[in-house]
């Protein structure tokens, strides 16, 4: 509790150094005593420190009760919370209320104080997690602190990184606390994190041809919607797929070459007639303006029957809920919206847990499962997840999810020959994708970015850059 209070101590002066009026909010649990801890040595720097204490002091035990005592001790300042005070009013507040042990719809006296901290007309600093947030989902319990940074102890909690987790959390920082390396390496981790792409996509021999890098074939664009098979046909291209063929609705196959000719498009009105295509493909990505028509019904049935490995997006989604089936070597990319139709559920119970709503997926449907959003999740079987750690609002835009399929499709095209695991394939795709619309973002802004002007990002990133 002691180190706990330290880590938070120095987060806070190093990020906001002039902050002089401190106010720390603690509950009555050991968050609360890692609280006391934080506002006795705030105060021994010559801080001006107040303790707001939410909920019965009388409730208070054990290390908790220990590090108040010594509070008081200190002479640190303290007022039990009350709902008719006026808005906190500080430079910094600490919100110790409640920890990684709260379960349950957050009621009085906790609801109150949480609301009165997100009022608050200052920065917040979360400690171990914001208060009302769910440290295993990252649900919000009724109503959860909205930090502009949380310092994380021992392990990262993994609601901090996905769902609401991400608007809550702010900054997220992390102290071992000095627990033995030894400790970790007996602990099993649930969940990692997609932090970085490790250089190039892949490295190539210099007497490389473009068959060594596999061949792409998309399929989808029902009248007036090729937009997003192109889309994806051009995300795979810039990836680094060898070949990329684009299998359409006849009405956009004469227009998809004059936007990228390097692009082998190709007008379906018969089925049969994606059997040669099927044949050279190495991988399929389906569903990007498929459509849940008859033309859309018909490429479905037929994509749905071949061999080569998939990668499944929105209609085909759609019509994967319509009759479900299992396969080993497909990928499988929902939104909540199409996660919870294909669970047969509510998006709002997807988003209550998005780490067993993927494995659920993942379970149901087989291969690699996709669940996208803010912290993209990935899951293997075994319940084997990855969390994405990039990612920003800019990219709740059109056609963001179709270009996600072409660069799936296009790693997974150019690994096909080697030993590398499907799991790590389309975890590096997820994260480049992702890290694409982050330095897109931070060149002109979140506002206004638009699924293609990730295209240069996606290249950049394949090459390491």
């Amino acid at each position: 509790m002691t180190r706990a209070g330290e880590a938070v101590v120095r987060h806070l002066r190093e990020r906001w150094p002039t902050a002089r009026r401190i106010q720390i909010w603690c509950g009555t649990g050991n968050n609360g005593g890692d609280g006391f801890v934080i506002a006795r040595l705030l105060l021994t720097q010559g801080l001006d420190v107040e303790v707001i204490q939410v909920g019965e002091r009388a409730r208070i035990g054990g290390d908790a009760l220990m590090m108040f005592n010594a509070a008081v001790r200190a002479s640190v300042s303290m007022r039990a919370w009350q709902t008719a005070y006026a808005p906190p009013t500080a430079d910094v507040i600490v919100d110790a209320v409640l920890g990684i042990g709260m379960r349950g719809e957050i009621t009085t006296p906790w609801r109150e104080a949480i609301i009165a901290i997100n009022h608050a007309a200052c920065p917040v600093l979360a400690v171990d997690i914001p208060s009302g947030l769910d440290a295993d989902s990252g649900m919000v319990n009724g109503v959860a602190v909205r930090a502009h940074a949380t310092v994380s102890f021992i392990g990262l909690k993994r609601g901090l990184f996905t769902g609401l987790g991400r608007d809550h959390a702010g900054d997220i920082l992390f102290d071992d606390l000095s627990v033995p390396a030894e400790v970790y390496q007996k602990v099993t981790c649930d969940v990692s994190r997609l932090c970085d792409v490790p250089g190039k996509v892949q490295n190539r021999l210099r007497s490389a041809h473009k068959g060594d890098f596999g061949h792409v074939l998309i399929c989808g664009g029902q009248p007036g919607m090729g937009g997003a098979a192109l889309l994806a046909a051009r995300a795979a291209l810039r990836v680094g797929a060898g070949l990329v063929s684009v299998a359409t609705h006849p009405a956009n196959a004469a227009h998809a070459w004059t936007v990228q000719p390097e692009l082998m498009c190709h007008g379906i009105d018969d089925v049969a007639a994606l059997n040669a295509l099927l044949s050279r493909a190495t991988v399929v990505g389906v569903g990007p303006g498929l459509g849940q028509g008859a033309w859309g019904r018909a490429i479905w049935g037929r994509v749905i029957d071949t061999s080569k490995p998939l990668v499944v997006d929105a209609d085909g989604l759609n019509w994967l809920a319509h009759n479900a089936v299992q396969r080993d070597d497909w990928v499988l990319t929902p939104h909540p919206g199409e996660a919870a139709r294909l669970l047969n559920t509510t998006v709002s119970e997807v988003q209550r847990d998005r780490y067993a709503a993927v494995v659920a997926l993942q379970e149901a449907y087989g291969g690699i499962c996709v669940l996208k959003g803010a912290g993209s999740l990935v899951c293997a079987p075994g319940a084997r997840i990855r969390v994405c750690n990039a990612g920003n609002p800019g990219m709740a835009t059109a056609g963001m999810g179709d270009v996600l399929t072409g660069v799936i499709a296009g790693c997974i095209a150019q690994f096909s020959h080697s030993t590398e695991d499907l799991f790590d394939v389309v975890a590096r795709a997820v994260y480049l994708h992702a890290h694409a619309g982050d330095r897109a973002a931070q060149q002109d802004g979140e506002i206004g970015l638009a699924a293609g002007d990730l295209l240069p990002w996606i290249r950049k990133g394949a090459n390491g850059g």
